[in-house]
This record gives C-alpha cells, structure tokens and sequence, in this order.
C-alpha cells in the first residue's frame, strides 16, 4: 500500500526536500517532483538521485507542446527511469507523449481537470462542458491515445474507471485527511475516501510535508487508505 501513496516534494530548496526524505524513512517509497521543486531545487537531479536510492519519482511536469517537443522531452524523463509523467490530455499531446515512453517503463499520465477547478472555472476557461463532462470526455480520450493512466479528483474516479477499463492508473491528488484545511482544492476528498472511489495512487503534499512529524502524518494517511481498501 506504501507505493499508493505519492509525497509532493513541493519545496524549493534541495536541502529542504532531502530532509523530508529523510525524516520519511521507509515509510514512503514514491515522490512528486512539481514545477516548484524541479525549477527551484534542481529536481531533474534530485529525481535521479532518488532513483538511485531504490524510490520511485513521479515528474509532475503537466507537458504541452508541438507533438515533436513532447515526444522528445518525454523521451528525455524516460531515460531517467522516472515512473510517472504528466502530460495535459489533449489527444496530440498524449499520442506524442506515447511516442516518446515507447519502450520504457514510464507511465504517462494525463491530467484531466485540476483539482482547484470547479464548475465556475471550467466555463470561465471557455468550455462548453461541466467539470464531469470535461473529465468524461479526456478519460475517453486518454484511452484512445494508449498513456497509462490519468490525473484527476478522486469525486470523479469512479466515473472514469468506467471509461478507461480496470488497467489504467488513477492518480488523484487534492487529497485531505479529514479536518485538515482545503487549501486552494476545491475537489478534495480523504485518503480511504479516495481509494474506495477507485483511485490506485494519491498524491499528498502539505498534510505530509508541513506536519510537525512528516512521517507519523504519512503513516496516518496510509492507515487511512487501508480504510478505503477494506471497502472497495
């Protein structure tokens, strides 16, 4: 069950992010490196120096370009051994980013809606569908385009496990232990919750990162997720 749960390395300084590391333990084996640790603490080096330790890395870099800077650049995060890698799930987007991880270990993963989007922000952004019905349709198309999973809320895995089919992985961040606060998440729900719902990874960050005891709070979350396990 540890290599459900993703930490969000969401510091910006390496020292700072090898201490959380460090104070984790054996308690997690799987770490989210964003746009602020990957920019601001040399992430592409630490990622691989986690590799290296025997951790797996999730490079949460959100990817979209021309179908030929994609392809390479995940090609460039497959050589690293990475394990997961975002990608935004427009079709050409994904269909590139299959292209680049062909022959790797690496598992692309789609990122449908924020979990910081609502309804209200959806509409605002120009689409002509509710949260539901955008998250429905990238499912499908994520699918269609071969990646290995996709990125979104937990309040919508159940929908779109029915989509994509029992192979697919269903990472879903926004996650809260209950009476934790919210945060900027508008979608969130608890760990067990999450697992129940059919999501297979969760990506914790502040609840973990800015406990007092990262490593009593991540071991909390997993107790919780067994929770979810039990019932789904």
């Amino acid at each position: 069950m540890a290599g459900q749960l993703i930490v969000a390395l969401d510091v910006s300084s390496r020292g700072r992010a090898e201490e959380i590391v460090s104070l984790l333990g054996n308690a997690v084996d799987f770490y989210k490196i964003g746009y602020q640790c990957f920019y601001g603490a040399d992430g592409f080096a630490l990622g691989k120096d986690l590799l290296k330790a025997g951790k797996k890395v999730f490079f949460d870099l959100k990817l979209l370009d021309i179908d030929n800077t994609v392809e390479k650049g995940v090609a460039a995060i497959a050589e690293s051994g990475a394990t997961m890698l975002t990608v935004h799930a427009y079709p050409q987007c994904m269909r590139a980013a299959v292209r680049g991880a062909a022959g790797s270990d690496l598992c692309v993963l789609g990122v449908s809606v924020l979990t910081s989007m609502d309804d209200a922000d959806v509409a605002e952004a120009g689409f002509a569908r509710d949260t539901a019905g955008l998250v429905a349709l990238r499912a499908q198309q994520a699918r269609d385009a071969g990646i290995g999973g996709l990125v979104a809320s937990a309040h919508e895995a159940e929908m779109v496990r029915t989509i994509i089919g029992p192979k697919m992985a269903i990472v879903t961040p926004g996650i809260r232990p209950a009476g934790s606060a919210m945060g900027d998440q508008k979608r969130a729900m608890t760990p067990g919750d999450a697992l129940a719902a059919g999501a297979t990874h969760l990506v914790v960050g502040r609840p973990v990162i800015a406990a007092a005891d990262p490593a009593a709070a991540a071991r909390a979350i997993l107790a919780d997720m067994n929770t979810g396990l039990r019932v789904a």
